[in-house]
């Protein structure tokens, strides 16, 4: 079954929303270290599984630890979520990392490459 509308874009922002503020001082898990921002959230349109893309500086070691802490908080945060924004049923909450932005430098640095290349 699915909800007609985009309530389920609606809802993605307000949980992104709402995830930013606990990592800014909410999550006091010593693994979650660093700058972590949520760049984007997902909802399955039958609004039962939220997908957290959270994109972290720093080592590789870092954004694993950083994960594991995360996962580890999904529970809090799915309730967190339900209580805040007073939804009767809380999504599955899913933290993924986003690469995108190490993606975006990887092509920026072989276009680098490309045009130096030509140059010469």
């Amino acid at each position: 079954m699915t909800i007609p509308g985009h309530r389920h874009e609606r809802l993605a922002e307000e949980i992104r929303h709402e995830v930013s503020i606990m990592l800014a001082g909410e999550l006091k898990d010593p693994r979650i270290a660093g700058l972590v921002t949520v760049t984007e959230v997902r909802v399955s349109p039958d609004l039962k599984q939220a997908r957290i893309f959270v994109s972290v500086m720093g080592t590789e070691e870092e954004q694993n630890s950083t994960l594991k802490g995360l996962l580890a908080a999904a529970g809090f945060v799915r309730r967190e979520i339900g209580m805040r924004l007073q939804l009767r049923r809380a999504p599955e909450v899913i933290f993924l990392l986003d690469r995108s932005a190490e993606y975006g430098e990887h092509i920026e640095e072989l276009l680098k490459q490309i045009h130096k290349d030509e140059s010469s």
